[in-house]
C-alpha cells in the first residue's frame, strides 16, 4: 500500500491515459480562510504531485464537487459554483466559468456529443434543482432546465435501445428522467416516486443504472448534509461546526434504510426492500448493482451493515450480510466477483475491505492509515488495485 497525507479534501481520482492519474478535491474550510478547489497530477508510485493547479474559485461553497478527464484531453473540475477546464500537463486554467446558480454543484457528466452537464444541490424545501449544460471547450452555458423538486444526489446517464440519451436525477420525492433532445433538455413522461413529503425517511443519493432499472438508496440527507446545505455559502460557518458535520450523528428519522428498484420501462414498477430493518439507518453514497452476479450491494453507514441483495427474481431478497460499516462509493471487479469498499471501524480507523460478491465472505482487509471515513470515491487502478480518497489523505492499495 502507498499512503500520503496531504491535508486536503481528496474527492476522486481519475485516469486520462495509462499511468496518468489525477486527483480532484476541495478544502474542508467550514470556517476561517475561504475554501478553494484544486486538481493534482500524481506520481502513481509515490503519490506525490507532479503538477498542481492554481487555487480554483468555488464561490466560497464547501462541498466535494467532481473531476473528469475529457476526450479532448483536458481535465474538467466542478466545485461549488464554478467549473474549470485545465491543461493536463501543468494544470493551468484554460477556461473558467461561474455557473448561473450560486450554490454547490455535484455531478459532472460528459454527454454523447462531448458537452458537459452538472447540477446544483438542493434539499427538501429549497426549491427546484437546475441542470446546466456547457459547451466542452468554452464552458459556455448552452442549455438549462429547472426541475420541480430539489435534488441531492449526483446524476447518471444512459443511452437507450432507441438511441436517445437520458439523464436520471434523484429528486426529493421522485427520480426524474431528462431526455437530451438535440440542443434541448426535456423532462420526459417517466418519473418514479420513491417517497412522499413527510415520510419518516430521507432523500436518495445517486442512482445506479443497471439491468433495466435505476437502483437507489434513500435515507441520505443525514444531519451533516442538512447542516452544510442549510447555510449560504454552503458549508460555511462563523465558528467551526465540529461534530455537527459528522455523518455518524443519529439519523433525523426513524425509518429503516431502503433499496429501491425503479423499472426503466414502467415508472410505476417500484420494488423496495429494507435489507437491515434497523430504525434510523442512513447513507451518504449510492448502491451498486452487478448484473453479472444478479446482486445489488447496499450498506448502512449510520447503524452499520453491508448486504448483498439477490435480484435474480421478481422479489428482492437478502443473500448475505456482513458486520462492517461502509461509507464510500465502492468499486466492483465483476470478472473476479470482488467488491472493494471501506469499513470505518469502532476504534476509529478506516480500513479497505475486499468482499466476495457471491457469498459475502471477507477476502482481505487493509488498514489505510486514515482516521477519517467519508463518502468519497474509490477508483479502480491498472494492476488489481484501487485508489482511496478521503479528507486529509489518499492511498493506493493492492491486495492478493
Amino acid at each position: 500500500m502507498k499512503f500520503r497525507r496531504n491535508d486536503r479534501w481528496n474527492v476522486m481520482v481519475v485516469r486520462r491515459d495509462p499511468g496518468e492519474w489525477f486527483v480532484g478535491g476541495t478544502m474542508a474550510a467550514f470556517s476561517g480562510p475561504p475554501p478553494f478547489g484544486w486538481v493534482q497530477r500524481l506520481d502513481p508510485d509515490s503519490l506525490e504531485p507532479l503538477a498542481t493547479s492554481p487555487e480554483l474559485p468555488c464561490g466560497a461553497h464547501v462541498w466535494c464537487g467532481a473531476v473528469l478527464a475529457h476526450a479532448d484531453g483536458s481535465i474538467v473540475h466542478v466545485n461549488g459554483s464554478f467549473v474549470h477546464r485545465l491543461d493536463p500537463t501543468d494544470l493551468s486554467v484554460l477556461t473558467e466559468r461561474a455557473l448561473p446558480i450560486d450554490r454547490s454543484h455535484n455531478g459532472l457528466l460528459v454527454l454523447a456529443d462531448g458537452s458537459l452537464l452538472t447540477k446544483d444541490l438542493r434539499l427538501e424545501g429549497q426549491g427546484g434543482t437546475t441542470l446546466t449544460r456547457l459547451a466542452a471547450g468554452s464552458l459556455e452555458v448552452i442549455g438549462s432546465l429547472t426541475l420541480p423538486e430539489g435534488s441531492m444526489g449526483r446524476i447518471a446517464a444512459d443511452i437507450g435501445d432507441d438511441g436517445v440519451e437520458r439523464v436520471y436525477v434523484p429528486g426529493t420525492e421522485h427520480v426524474w428522467r431528462v431526455a437530451v433532445d438535440g440542443g434541448e433538455l426535456v423532462v420526459d413522461d417517466w418519473r418514479a416516486r420513491y417517497r412522499h413529503a413527510g415520510d419518516d425517511t430521507g432523500l436518495a443519493w445517486d442512482g445506479c443504472i443497471a439491468d433495466g432499472a435505476c437502483w437507489v438508496l434513500d435515507c441520505g440527507d443525514v444531519w451533516s448534509v442538512r447542516r452544510i446545505h442549510g447555510t449560504l455559502p454552503n458549508g460555511r460557518f462563523e465558528e467551526p461546526p465540529g461534530r455537527a458535520v459528522s455523518w455518524r450523528l443519529p439519523a433525523p428519522w426513524s425509518g429503516a434504510l431502503r433499496l429501491l428498484r425503479l423499472d426503466l420501462d414502467d415508472p410505476s414498477d417500484v420494488r423496495a426492500i429494507e435489507p437491515f430493518g434497523t430504525p434510523g439507518g442512513g447513507i451518504v453514497s449510492p448502491p451498486v448493482h452487478v448484473p453479472e452476479w444478479s446482486t445489488a450491494v447496499v450498506w448502512d453507514s449510520v447503524q452499520g451493515g453491508l448486504a448483498g441483495v439477490d435480484t435474480s427474481g421478481p422479489e428482492l431478497e437478502v443473500r448475505w450480510a456482513l458486520d462492517v460499516r461502509p461509507v464510500m462509493q465502492p468499486v466492483v471487479f465483476p470478472d473476479s466477483g470482488e467488491l472493494v469498499t471501506n469499513d470505518f471501524t469502532d476504534d476509529g480507523f478506516d480500513d479497505l475491505i475486499v468482499v466476495d460478491l457471491a457469498s459475502g465472505e471477507l477476502i482481505d482487509r487493509v488498514r489505510t492509515g486514515s482516521r477519517v471515513g467519508n463518502g468519497m470515491f474509490l477508483t479502480a487502478g491498472d494492476d488489481h488495485d484501487v485508489w482511496y480518497c478521503t479528507t486529509s489523505c489518499l492511498a493506493r492499495v493492492h491486495w492478493s
